[in-house]
């Protein structure tokens, strides 16, 4: 049985003097169960969560646990490039009431290929907690192989991944090479239909961070076979997609979400304000959306 199928946002972590603005934090979480929103993903990279502690990270995922109240899936970051940390994480995650967790490949230092299976498989034996692999090479440095994947499924604890490699044919193996009981969640916004019309089952999405009810009309008009209205859709999102990605994420997205009025503009060093010409390029791709600013 999947998490969640269809649009999973990649939630901002909001800040107000330099701590975590719980206000903020709330009017977010109810807003997109509001808007359909089908999984909140806490303390990912969307949510900074290499600059948060190990103390506000899970502060932040027990907050947004209690809030959504069970209403949808909850998934939380539990990624790091200390398999001991992840370890832990995982465990406390779990100890929260959270349902899933999303887990980064090990940044910086990396690993092979056969370490990133033990790397995994030891987290997944530590947690009763179901994993989405989460494979980004263009941060991490590291990508998952189709047939590390392959291996990976085999856990019964070890669910899906999230798929940011950019690569089509590359998710076209995996999907070739994994069962239907292990999920594939588009990484990128731009190619949410795209990994679904070879077997994906949704995304797990930054852009969701600011047309929530969007996203899951989109996924959700895939999941029912209107596939025309899914691509007009996503092709009416590209422009607002490479806006929100003209800078580092979520550089970008948190300014937009600051101009709809929800947080304060605020980062954790060394993210910092996008320039005024990314303001300005995102100001009028939101307008021209339909997004009220």
């Amino acid at each position: 049985m999947s998490l969640f199928k269809g649009s999973g946002v990649a939630l901002v972590t909001p800040f107000k003097d330099g701590r975590i603005d719980y206000d903020a934090l709330e009017r977010l979480i109810e807003w997109h169960v509001e808007s359909g929103t089908d999984a909140i993903i806490s303390c990912g990279t969307t949510g900074e969560a290499s600059t948060l502690t190990a103390v506000e990270k899970l502060s932040v995922i027990e907050f947004t646990v209690k809030k959504v109240d069970r209403r949808i899936p909850v998934i939380a970051g539990a990624g790091s490039n200390d398999t001991s940390h992840s370890m832990y994480l995982s465990k406390e995650i779990q100890y929260s009431g959270a349902d899933g967790l999303l887990v980064v490949t090990p940044y910086y230092n990396k690993a092979t290929q056969q370490g990133l299976i033990r790397h995994y498989n030891m987290i997944a034996d530590y947690t009763d907690l179901p994993i989405i692999l989460y494979s980004v090479k263009s941060r991490t440095g590291v990508n998952i192989e189709p047939d590390t994947v392959k291996e990976l499924s085999k856990h019964p604890n070890i669910v899906g991944i999230k798929e940011a490699s950019g690569d089509i044919s590359q998710i076209a193996r995996i999907a070739s090479l994994t069962s239907r009981d292990f999920d594939i969640y588009s990484g990128n916004d731009d190619q949410t239909i795209p990994i679904m019309s070879i077997g994906g089952v949704g995304c797990i999405s930054t852009v969701a961070n600011i047309i929530p009810a969007d996203y899951h009309q989109m996924t959700a008009d895939f999941l029912k076979g209107k596939y025309k209205a899914a691509a007009k859709m996503q092709l009416k999102m590209v422009p607002l997609i490479r806006a929100v990605f003209g800078e580092v994420n979520p550089i970008p997205v948190k300014a937009a979400l600051n101009m709809m009025g929800y947080i304060e503009k605020e980062y954790r060093m060394p993210m910092c304000e996008p320039t005024n010409e990314t303001l300005y390029w995102l100001y009028d791709e939101m307008l021209r959306y339909g997004i009220r600013v």
